[in-house]
């Protein structure tokens, strides 16, 4: 089996992207914990998809308080998932495949049990005592500045060996590294390249924007009194994030980091923009214009809970005015929130419907898209006990927060097997008994499931090169309906959408052209009549012009 996937320097333009969380796709060796093996023997069903790249949430060696996030050696495997002979086997089976392989760097930050803080902290005499950020405390023993952690509390931490405070970001094993330092970012590309040369295709970087912070350590101003993040259970949100992130000197370094891929030829990278909305697609716009930065980001805009035509729309218009020669890549779910068949499925509606259409809107927006692992299952959030909970983000903020574990719950492959396929041994998270219902095995045969829509829905935006990397114009529409045309090598395709629970009929405007023909996909019971679309709940109808 192999999939056709665009060839070339630009495969990465409008490709569909699978994310393996490695933890909880496939178990080997019964221990209860996913594995490089266990991806390498679902490889096929991966492609079977259609999709053009796998991502691979970190498998580094860690001491694993973050799951991997914590890396201790950038140049090891886990013992946990492996050995590097496995995963050069795994890069073998995907290129047979046909798919790409890209892997998660994190590099803001590492592990505090990684050998370059391990001598940052031993003294301040050390060579690698400036490749973190550290600082002396206020006159009156306080942190240098009012900067929070995302996990909670002060983002600096005492260290009582140096006798001063370092900067984490995240959990305070997580000290973040100092990009203000040229030998660190020449360390940090060193171990790129070292995953360039065991031939990955590219590289998702984990919190981007992250990775400098104000040299002159200036305090956060708050948000405003109404501003939508004071809304939240952690304080992170009360913040307006000036100086602990995005800063401009950020450019330089992703200038560095294209240049060492382009070295390679057809590699690509994808950011993660953790900001928020009012300044999520200015930075997208920053890091992918030019052609050489970033191939692409994405942002957290469709990973909340809002989904209707208005939202969209804005989206694809203030993307379409800001990120002129940039690039975007769409998700709707990720191993870090609530999965979003749970987060857009209104009270009392059908699941399924929500899955299938906006599976349809992912595949049809100008970008590339990454799905997330059991999406394609129509795999809900899971409810995680307490007494089961591993992550320290849940635990801390429980029960305002519940974490991410929710959307972390082991693949479901088969009912019929013990632990659903997923291992022989008691799974590090319980699989999910209503994941358990729409096993990999349960839709392989009808055509109304949601994996068949997913694989059809795939191979459509395929064999399409309008909507694979097209241009798009919005259709003046009204109401809960989002129309707009993709656009390539004179081949118009109109896409329209009805965000509504209740039907509507949508005329067709003069301006978009006669209708050809609808293509083939699952319009989930939209019709049309020549001169306008009858539109279901929740429906979406994709058309030929002339």
């Amino acid at each position: 089996m192999s999939n056709p996937s665009q060839s070339g320097e630009d495969w990465w333009r409008g490709a569909v992207i699978y994310q393996i969380y490695p933890r909880s796709f496939q178990d080997s060796n019964g221990d209860g914990i996913g594995d490089l093996r266990g991806i390498i023997t679902r490889l096929p069903y991966v492609a079977s998809l259609g999709v053009d790249a796998i991502w691979i949430s970190p498998f580094f060696k860690s001491p694993m308080l973050d799951f991997g996030y914590d890396v201790e050696d950038y140049c090891d495997v886990d013992p946990m998932f492996g050995t590097l002979a496995d995963f050069d086997a795994l890069v073998e089976e995907a290129h047979r495949l046909g798919l790409k392989v890209m892997i998660d760097q994190v590099l803001s930050h590492t592990s505090d049990k990684h050998p370059w803080f391990v001598e940052s902290r031993a003294s301040r005499k050390k060579p690698k005592a400036d490749w973190y950020v550290w600082c002396d405390a206020k006159p009156d023993g306080s942190p240098p500045n009012n900067w929070l952690s995302v996990f909670g509390g002060s983002s600096w931490e005492w260290d009582s060996v140096r006798r001063q405070y370092y900067l984490h970001n995240f959990l305070r094993e997580q000290p973040d590294l100092n990009f203000h330092n040229p030998q660190v970012q020449d360390a940090i590309l060193d171990t790129v390249r070292f995953w360039l040369e065991r031939g990955v295709d590219g590289f998702r970087l984990d919190t981007v924007n992250f990775y400098f912070h104000d040299a002159e350590l200036r305090d956060n101003p708050p948000v405003a009194e109404d501003d939508p993040g004071r809304e939240g259970t952690n304080p992170y949100g009360f913040q307006n994030h000036l100086h602990d992130k995005t800063r401009p000197e950020n450019l330089e370094f992703l200038r560095r980091f294209r240049a060492l891929l382009d070295e390679y030829g057809g590699r690509a990278a994808v950011g993660e923009v953790g900001d928020d909305r009012e300044r999520s697609l200015k930075i997208v716009s920053d890091y992918t214009s030019g052609g050489d930065k970033l191939h692409k980001c994405y942002t957290f805009d469709l990973l909340g809970p809002d989904f209707s035509s208005d939202f969209i729309r804005n989206e694809i218009n203030t993307f379409e005015r800001g990120v002129k020669d940039g690039w975007i890549c769409w998700a709707a779910s990720n191993h870090d929130v609530p999965r979003h068949v749970t987060r857009w499925t209104p009270p009392g509606a059908d699941p399924d419907r929500t899955a299938m259409f906006a599976l349809t809107l992912l595949m049809t927006l100008r970008g590339s898209v990454c799905i997330y692992q059991g999406e394609e299952l129509g795999f809900g959030e899971a409810e995680v006990a307490f007494e089961d909970l591993q992550d320290p983000y849940g635990i801390r903020f429980w029960p305002g927060f519940k974490g991410r574990d929710g959307c972390r719950t082991p693949m479901a492959w088969d009912a019929a097997e013990p632990n659903a396929g997923f291992s022989a041994g008691k799974p590090w998270l319980p699989v999910s008994a209503t994941h358990i219902t729409r096993a990999v095995a349960a839709q392989e045969e009808p055509d109304g499931s949601v994996l068949n829509a997913y694989r059809r829905m795939i191979a459509l935006r395929r064999s399409h090169p309008a909507l694979r990397a097209g241009a798009i114009r919005l259709v003046p529409s009204v109401g809960e309906v989002l129309a707009f045309v993709r656009e390539e090598a004179r081949e118009p395709i109109l896409c329209v959408f009805n965000f509504a629970e209740e039907a509507v009929e949508w005329p067709l405007p003069v301006a978009a052209g006669e209708v050809a023909r609808p293509l083939d996909e699952p319009a989930l019971g939209a019709s049309w009549n020549g001169t306008s679309v009858s539109l279901p709940g929740r429906s979406a109808f994709l058309a030929l012009l002339v």
